[in-house]
């Protein structure tokens, strides 16, 4: 039992130190000077009412930075349309739904060939900008780095509903997965790039092949930061803080765990096997952990019970610290870690399921092959 005990001691601390070499540096984006281009905001939208119009309201604040904003309404059934022109945006509708097409990538694609501006910057309608200046402070850090190729943030998350905190774990592996912010940097290519926010230069938009080249498929942002990295083009992916933030799935737990199920196990293809080692490692030293500590309490290893106490505590610490690097979550969770480890599995195993077996997925109201 000892020699059990003292080889998950071994796993847990390594998995610990996993931790912190996987998710070492989440660069964001900073205040470089003025913004000179102009962007235009394109939007696909499906049913969409309710969650496109804080986005709407945060852009119509924006300030020193000239843009138009095209809404490319996807089939919806509900206001979308009315709730974009209340606001003064441009709406198109997608016309691109013969075979071969998912809708948003048709969407976007739409809309980019409308765009009028030299920056195209797709937009999640459930996506919403921090602050007045934002937008202009996004633009003017692409600039300064040349205006060449993607720079994708991935939102700030605000969780509010119950499921929404036990999610934590999918926007933080989400992050990770995307290669680029490990202890090695940038040596590694990053994984595509993410779809809430995707900031590019409409020539090489073009010149690569946009949406279009993508049209199939389900991780649309990925395959186009592939893409871009196929033609020489750099992708870029930093963190959301201060520039933008989203809810998780606030239309209740179905629409969370289709969203994930939809995404997590054809996104984790794009993954590098040293990242994914770091990954894999920490699940399984945290995973061991509380089970360990209940083990070592059992059999009256008082040592043992002491050590993994202390490792069990400094991974809800590690959580908590990360945690501020993607989103607004409760203290309480991250004591509750096992649970949230829980929860990611399952829905990982059914995302799983549904592309290995039933090769298709459910996405507002729509039959998704992947």
């Amino acid at each position: 039992m000892e020699i059990i005990l003292l080889f998950g001691v071994v796993i847990a601390i390594l998995a610990l130190i996993c931790g912190v070499l996987g998710f070492w540096n989440v660069p964001i984006v900073e205040k470089t000077g003025k913004a000179t281009s102009s962007v235009t905001i394109i939007i696909p939208a499906r049913n969409e009412e309710y969650r496109i119009r804080p986005l709407l309201e945060s852009i119509a604040r924006q300030q020193n930075v000239i843009y138009e904003v095209l809404v490319v309404d996807d089939g919806s059934t509900d206001r979308t349309k009315a709730v974009a022109q209340s606001f003064g945006a441009t709406v198109l509708s997608n016309d691109l739904l013969e075979e071969g097409w998912i809708g948003k990538s048709a969407a976007c694609w739409t809309g980019a060939q409308t765009a009028t501006h030299n920056l195209l910057l797709f937009m999640d309608a459930d996506t919403v900008f921090t602050h007045s200046h934002s937008l202009a402070t996004y633009v003017a850090s692409y600039e300064s780095m040349g205006s060449r190729g993607i720079l994708s943030l991935q939102p700030i998350h605000h969780a509010e509903k119950w499921y929404e905190q036990l999610a934590f774990l999918f926007p933080l592996i989400v992050m990770a997965g995307m290669n680029v912010f490990t202890v090695i940097g940038d040596r590694l290519k990053a994984g595509g790039s993410f779809g809430p926010c995707l900031l590019c230069n409409k020539q090489q938009y073009q010149e690569v092949g946009g949406h279009a080249i993508v049209r199939g498929a389900v991780m649309d942002d990925l395959a186009l930061g592939k893409a871009f990295q196929d033609r020489g083009f750099p992708v870029r992916c930093y963190g959301g803080k201060g520039i933008a933030w989203l809810r998780m799935y606030p239309g209740g737990l179905s629409d969370m765990i289709q969203g994930y199920s939809k995404s997590m196990a054809s996104g984790s293809a794009a993954t590098h096997s040293f990242v994914m080692l770091l990954i894999y490692l920490w699940m399984a030293g945290a995973s061991i952990t509380p089970i360990l500590l209940i083990v070592s309490a059992w059999s009256g290893q008082m040592t043992f019970l002491s050590i993994f106490l202390t490792v069990y505590i400094l991974f809800a610490i590690e959580l908590a610290i990360a945690s501020r690097r993607v989103g607004h979550f409760i203290w309480w969770i991250f004591p509750l870690y096992p649970l949230l480890l829980f929860v990611f599995v399952i829905i990982f195993m059914y995302s799983l399921y549904l592309s290995k077996r039933r090769g298709s997925v459910q996405w507002k109201g729509r039959n998704i092959n992947v």
